[in-house]
């Protein structure tokens, strides 16, 4: 735990479990395509006892942040529940894996480690089928200043709001981060997720929150408007770095004064547009922690986006970045 690490990581640790599967399969487990479904534990068994060939992988959206980060070149940390299970030792061996310092122990006791079902169809389209377990358990008495230390950034994510001890826990991370001088980034997750917490994530911006991650719904939703020219009338006065994402509109960086557009990069095919959003904070946040430019911070974020649209899965793979 040591001031050489660029990005600390605080959100929901899931394990990825992603299959491919046809049609007979989503009728089995009456899934419907396209979905995305919270279940129960015992649902969970269920379905990964009749899934076939699957690949086992660290998830939740700033965890891929993370790992995207790691695989960039960056020294990245992580704090996340899980438990002293299989899943929990697959999440844990494959973030050490790449690097990532892991803080916090698999608990013992508690509920089984989360995990995703993530059911990949012939043409590529993907239902999800979610258990929350463990990670729902991340206590503010996880944070602390020995497992935060004092990176450049922590980045914390929407959903964490969504769990008891969330609200608590990210205010006690704003707090060493002020008393350490690292800086606070807020990834706003998804639109919903911005609606069920718009008058705390407000507050967090205006009270804590130094670097904000959204894709454009996430702005509307966060503002009550109807469009990303009053995204942009909304966020004059604030003097947070904005960094949003407006997919095939590419991206617009917004810090006081200084505004910055970054158009997107044609591709021929999107295979998987699912972790764009989370590869192109991990890229921006490279940038942003080496000291660069805000226009080459959004250009390594656009390079990463655009990588992962054009394979099955959104981690950002190693050597990115070698040319």
């Amino acid at each position: 735990m040591t001031d050489s690490v660029k990005l600390l990581g605080i959100s929901n640790a899931i394990v990825d479990v992603l299959a491919h599967v046809d049609d007979d399969f989503l009728d089995k487990i009456d899934a419907p395509l396209g979905s995305m479904t919270l279940i129960d534990a015992a649902r969970a068994h269920d379905i990964y006892s009749l899934m076939g060939p699957a690949t086992e992988m660290s998830g939740g959206s700033v965890a891929n942040t993370i790992a995207g980060f790691a695989n960039l070149g960056g020294k990245a940390a992580y704090i996340g529940q899980v438990k002293n299970d299989q899943f929990g030792e697959i999440f844990v061996h494959d973030m050490q894996s790449l690097g990532v310092d892991v803080r916090l122990r698999p608990a013992n006791g508690g509920s089984p480690t989360a995990r995703c079902h993530v059911l990949i169809s012939a043409d590529g389209q993907r239902t999800m089928q979610t258990y929350l377990g463990a990670c729902t358990e991340l206590a503010k008495s996880d944070i602390t200043e020995q497992t935060v230390g004092s990176p450049k950034v922590i980045l914390l994510e929407g959903y964490v709001w969504d769990i008891p001890e969330g609200p608590e826990l990210a205010a006690e991370a704003m707090r060493i981060a002020k008393l350490n001088g690292s800086q606070v980034a807020l990834s706003l997750s998804d639109s919903y997720c911005v609606e069920r917490h718009q008058g705390a994530f407000l507050d967090a911006i205006s009270g804590g929150v130094d670097i904000v991650c959204a894709d454009e719904d996430e702005m509307t939703a966060l503002f009550a408007v109807n469009d990303f020219d009053e995204v942009l009338d909304s966020i004059k006065g604030f003097d947070n770095l904005f960094a949003m994402t407006r997919s095939d509109k590419g991206s617009v960086i917004v810090q006081g004064n200084e505004r910055f557009v970054q158009h997107a990069t044609k591709v021929d095919r999107v295979i998987d547009s699912t972790g764009a959003g989370d590869a192109y904070t991990a890229g921006f946040l490279f940038g942003w922690s080496n000291d660069e430019s805000l226009e080459e911070c959004a250009r390594l974020g656009t390079l990463c986006a655009t990588s992962v649209i054009q394979q099955v899965g959104g981690r950002i793979e190693r050597g990115l970045l070698d040319d």
